[in-house]
């Protein structure tokens, strides 16, 4: 069965084009702020050591098999899958795979962009800070030079009291994502992706090079490569690290799929999302190593949380030769991380608009980039206007969460490993063997493991993620 390409269906001008795009899409503040935090609340070696095995095992296979529904039916992701489950023999129903990846993931904007909006604060702050130094003569003093530590540390808090700033720096945010979209694959997506993604790399790696040089890369490197496996074998840990390699890679909310309908025919998706996966993990713990050894080196904590990146980071750099710099261009390279992945969340919605609907890109994001605004407000205002408000007390484990929460745990806990286990269940066992084989681009004993992990590591492995996070109680 051979899959007809639309008409007029957009494609990346190149497969390095693509691979750009994908990493572009995997890689945010996921990597930058929730990897480090992960680890650092969940004792280094040990957390990442099972990460990297569980990126190997089931993040990668999933990864593939997005990629290969939507190069194959070359749609919507909604399309996509019901097209390959109509050439397969198999119930269109299977699309739910999609439909429920697409409202995970238009939620999951509606927060990211207030996320965002902090990190955009941050390269103000930051950015208005190294100006003042370089006005002053001093262009390698430490960040906030003349401020104390406690009140760098109320820059957040100040922040959250401000609601009129939070929805602006949020509005900024949205209002960037959506003109990307709304210029289309090549002009606005891929035009991204091949600049932000060359200057992000050459960022990290720079402000990699400043840690190692400047801070404590001896106890970074020991406390991200050493595993105690006593610490290991602990539930806590295990969960953590194949939740961080599942959602790390955007798994589950259909942006692979999205991205995968762009891809030629003769892309190889096997290698492809190899490089992808190998991208993304080398993205995550070089952030570790450009984050611990600044940490390490103040005499700071690395289990900090999510304060890590907001507060414990911006101290750290005050107390730091050239901090003023490094803090700046490293809130750049946050804003760039954050730009590429809320561009591929919000083309999810955007191309089954175009499609369903017969609307064009523009009005198709103007409209999406608009609704996922409005919704977004919900979070912008739960750390002031809305602090007091508890939209799903009825639902255990979200008693006291505000809608911040509650929009951030739902989708994490439930809409995208569910979208994920129909998913594996899907490719595995009711998509045609022949078909899919052939779409992968592997072979031999390669393909063998592959067919192995899709149909039986990876559904276990993500209905685990589904039990333990609508359950968190099982763990003790």
């Amino acid at each position: 069965m051979i899959a007809t390409t639309p008409p007029g269906q957009a494609r990346w001008s190149s497969r390095a084009a693509f691979v750009l795009a994908a990493t572009g899409s995997a890689v945010g503040l996921g990597n930058l702020w929730r990897f480090p935090t992960e680890a650092g609340m969940n004792g280094g070696g040990a957390f990442v050591f099972f990460y990297i095995l569980f990126v190997a095992l089931i993040a990668a296979p999933l990864l593939l098999s997005e990629t290969l529904i939507g190069r194959h039916g070359q749609r919507s992701t909604i399309a996509s899958a019901a097209y390959l489950a109509r050439q397969s023999g198999a119930s269109p129903a299977w699309s739910a795979l999609a439909i429920v990846g697409l409202i995970a993931n238009t939620l999951i904007l509606t927060f990211y962009g207030v996320v965002a909006g902090w990190v955009l604060y941050f390269v103000y702050t930051s950015g208005a800070d190294l100006l003042g130094a370089i006005v002053g003569g001093q262009p390698l003093a430490g960040a906030y030079a003349t401020e104390s530590v406690d009140h760098i540390r109320t820059l957040m808090p100040n922040l959250f009291a401000n609601p009129v700033l939070l929805v602006g720096l949020q509005f900024l945010f949205m209002a960037a994502t959506t003109l990307i979209v709304a210029r289309g694959v090549k002009g606005g997506i891929e035009a991204a992706a091949v600049w932000l993604m060359p200057a992000f790399f050459i960022l990290l790696l720079a402000i990699t090079v400043y840690a190692a040089i400047t801070g404590d890369f001896g106890a970074a490197l020991t406390f991200l490569f050493t595993p105690d496996f006593e610490r290991a074998l602990q539930p806590g840990v295990l969960s953590a690290a194949l939740g961080q390699a599942f959602f790390s890679l955007s798994l589950g909310g259909g942006a692979m799929i999205a991205y995968g309908a762009y891809a030629s025919r003769d892309t190889n998706l096997g290698s492809t999302s190899g490089i992808i996966a190998f991208a993304d993990s080398g993205v995550a713990i070089i952030a570790g190593l450009a984050i611990f050894p600044i940490v390490f080196s103040v005499g700071l904590e690395p289990n900090a949380g999510p304060t890590l990146m907001f507060q414990t980071l911006p101290a750290a750099f005050h107390a730091m030769p050239g901090g003023a710099l490094v803090g700046f261009l490293f809130f750049v390279l946050a804003f760039f991380a954050a730009l590429t992945s809320s561009v591929s969340l919000l083309e999810i919605s955007v191309a089954w608009v175009t499609e369903k609907f017969r609307m064009s890109r523009f009005n198709a994001a103007m409209l999406m980039g608009i609704l996922v605004f409005l919704i977004g407000l919900l979070s912008a205002l739960s750390f002031n206007l809305l602090a007091d408000q508890r939209p799903i007390p009825f639902v255990p484990g979200f008693e006291n969460a505000n809608w911040f929460d509650a929009i951030d745990g739902m989708t994490s806990r439930l809409f995208l490993p569910l979208s994920g286990l129909i998913t594996a269940i899907f490719i595995g066992w009711f998509a045609d063997r022949k078909l899919v084989n052939a779409e992968t681009g592997l072979s031999g004993p390669v393909l063998v493991m592959w067919r192995f992990l899709i149909a039986w590591v990876c559904p276990l492995a993500v209905a685990a993620i589904l039990v333990i996070g609508l359950f968190p109680g099982l763990l003790g």
